[in-house]
């Protein structure tokens, strides 16, 4: 396995001068290097192949026990080093100080195809970030951040990516509901990918610090190597890359809303500054249409990472960015206006991802009040959002009928007269609408299913896959990471994934809320 190794990052950026891999604050640094722990019985489980051949991998190699090796942390690919980075971040709003790579170690850089790419391993062991925690994850966790990771790739939506899901051969002790009830469990390890896994954190922490030597120095090499069509490094271009940053976040949250997704941590640790999906804990897929929803038991109370707060909460997140650039900048107002024009961008972006999944393709101005009455009956009874959206195409403006949602009902027989009435209503306000558009019924409908995913991992798909690997059988990884390759296709095979949760699953650990635990 030969691969076309470079070294931008570590030849870039500043190194922890300290080679010793204790936790302590690192400063003047972007990154520390240090090795993953070696475990006792790897065993790879799962690769993308997609993933794998970006990289310049073929199939044959990743069957070979140097690259079991290589993605389980137990061997080292000759020269390089690796190491985990350094940054501070917001948690839950507010300042937590250095938090860094606790349990994710960069392996190394990959050119290929013109293409950079760097390998993490998550869950391979204790780095200078990792706190009081042991660095390690389990097998459930790491199905979800698999699968998931592919799956939004596969959805078009920005995203780091995943490589191979392995087993360790250790037990990792967890508290997974944190009830002072520890239990061990699989250990396992994902390598990820992504061109870059910087974050806003990574800022944050040399603006908190005063250290704007080092805050420059990131910050050039970021636009270098990521943003390079902006320029050379001047106060102008640091604006510019604050106003792409503010653009790309907005579209991957605008992405999110689409599909249902909901992050459930979006501390600023947590934002890739390539505005990425990045750091698959506690997320959730909607399952009843609900704006309060969030998947994190952490955040149950106040509700700050709940699906409708999630494209404010991204504008929060640049706000403490902005702060972090600041020191480079020196003037509020080009920052202000990037952050009011994502307000901007937001209502107008938010409305014609709308309309595009209700198949509307003219403005008019109706239009916001139509979507706002669809959303006040979706929150009416408890109603499906991918099956209610994905059900909406089939049918022409003069067959809309309550009756072609119905399966999105959760409880059809319990709909009360008044409801039924609001439906019927909003269907022929639709119905009338839907007579303004030009498209045929086909075409409508083939554009209405490009962005209305039929087959997304709902928490208790991944819970099922979960339990089948604990008892030593991994087909339904398998099936799943097929399934999600093609999630706006109809596969009448797999019509059985195309259905709402079950009622088993409505208050099951895993899922209905997750916890952090990992």
């Amino acid at each position: 396995m030969k691969l076309n190794i470079k070294h931008t990052f570590t030849e870039n950026l500043p190194a922890d001068k300290n080679l010793e891999n204790s936790r302590r604050q690192v400063e003047n640094a972007v990154f520390s290097y240090v090795f993953p722990k070696k475990t006792s019985n790897p065993k790879v489980l799962h690769v993308s192949k997609e993933m794998a051949a970006e990289l310049g991998i073929c199939e044959e190699e990743t069957k070979t026990n140097f690259f079991k090796n290589i993605v389980t942390g137990n061997k080292i690919y000759p020269e390089t080093k690796p190491y985990a980075m350094c940054y501070a971040g917001h948690q839950f709003g507010n300042w937590a100080g250095q938090l860094g790579d606790g349990r994710a170690i960069n392996l190394f850089e990959i050119e290929h195809e013109n293409k950079n790419w760097k390998v993490q391993l998550k869950g391979a062991g204790e780095t200078p970030y990792s706190r009081t925690a042991d660095g390690l994850a389990v097998l459930r966790s790491s199905i979800r951040e698999y699968l998931c990771s592919e799956a939004m790739f596969y959805l078009g939506i920005p995203t780091t990516r995943a490589l191979s899901l392995s087993l360790s051969g250790d037990q990792v002790l967890r508290d997974v509901l944190y009830d002072g009830n520890p239990a061990y469990e699989k250990g396992a390890i994902v390598a990820r990918t992504a061109p870059s896994f910087l974050r806003f954190g990574n800022f944050e922490i040399f603006a908190a610090r005063n250290d704007v030597k080092n805050l420059k120095i990131l910050t050039d090499y970021t636009i270098k190597y990521h943003f390079s069509y902006l320029g050379n490094p001047s106060k102008e271009t640091y604006i510019d890359f604050f106003k792409e940053v503010s653009e790309r976040t907005l579209q991957m949250i605008i992405d999110w809303q689409r599909v249902g997704f909901v992050h459930g941590v979006m501390n600023t640790d947590n934002m890739s500054i390539l505005g990425l999906t990045i750091d698959y804990g506690p997320y959730g897929w909607l399952e009843g249409f609900d704006f309060g929803w969030t998947p994190n038991t952490t955040d149950r109370q106040n509700k700050r990472y709940r699906y409708g707060h999630q494209p404010n909460i991204g504008l929060w997140n640049l706000y403490q960015l902005a702060n972090a650039l600041y020191p480079l900048i020196k003037e509020t107002k080009p920052l202000e206006e990037i952050l009011n024009q994502y307000k901007v961008d937001f209502e107008k972006k938010s409305l014609q991802m709308m309309q595009f999944k209700l198949g509307l393709y003219t403005d008019d101005k109706e239009d916001l009040k139509l979507i706002q009455d669809l959303e006040d009956n979706l929150h009416l009874t408890e109603t499906d959002m991918t099956i209610f959206f994905r059900s909406l195409s089939n049918s022409n403006e003069a067959l809309l009928t309550l009756n072609v949602i119905k399966d999105a009902f959760y409880h059809l027989e319990d709909l009360s007269g008044e409801i039924k009435s609001r439906w019927n209503l909003w269907f022929q306000n639709y119905s009338e609408r839907l007579k303004k558009e030009t498209l045929s019924y086909q075409q409508r409908k083939e554009k209405m299913d490009a962005v209305n995913p039929k087959y997304v991992l709902r928490n208790y798909m991944a819970q099922l896959a979960i339990n089948k690997a604990n008892e030593g059988d991994y087909s339904l990884i398998d099936e799943f990471f097929q399934l999600l390759k093609k999630p706006y296709e109809e596969q009448p095979q797999n019509e059985k994934w195309f259905a709402k949760r079950p009622e088993w699953a409505r208050n099951k650990v895993g899922c209905s809320m997750l916890s952090c635990s990992s």
